[in-house]
């Protein structure tokens, strides 16, 4: 089993940045791609964004793009979510998940989830 443990989220002002993180344990964290989801208010869970095994190439929704930026460091287990221009839109339990394969903006295809984190955007 992999286990994902998010952190970082909190309330911030529109305009405002949050860095989250996920870290992760149990099984080599290398050999996952990693994604962001969120889940806003009666809403269905949507991609934030993905990121390969290597870092070598990243993915974004279209509402994010530009203002979030994924990225890891294999050596720490930890993969980020650099958020910057934060909208009152962006509320939502954020959730970073793995899978055992190529990338994917499916939430269905990924193998493994955290808890998620918070994140509440004031206007």
């Amino acid at each position: 089993q992999l286990q994902l443990v998010e952190s970082g989220g909190g309330l911030v002002q529109a305009g405002g940045s949050l860095r989250l993180s996920c870290a992760a344990s149990g099984r080599p964290f290398r050999n996952y791609a990693m994604g962001w989801f969120r889940r806003a208010p009666e809403k269905e869970r949507e991609f934030v964004a993905t990121i390969t095994w290597s870092g070598g190439s990243t993915s974004y929704a279209d509402s994010v793009k530009g203002r979030f930026t994924i990225s890891r460091d294999n050596a720490k287990n930890t993969v980020y979510l650099q958020m910057n221009s934060l909208k009152p839109e962006d509320t939502a339990i954020y959730y970073c998940a793995a899978r055992l394969s190529t990338s994917s903006r499916k939430p269905s295809e990924y193998d493994y989830w955290g808890q998620g984190t918070q994140v509440t955007v004031s206007s």
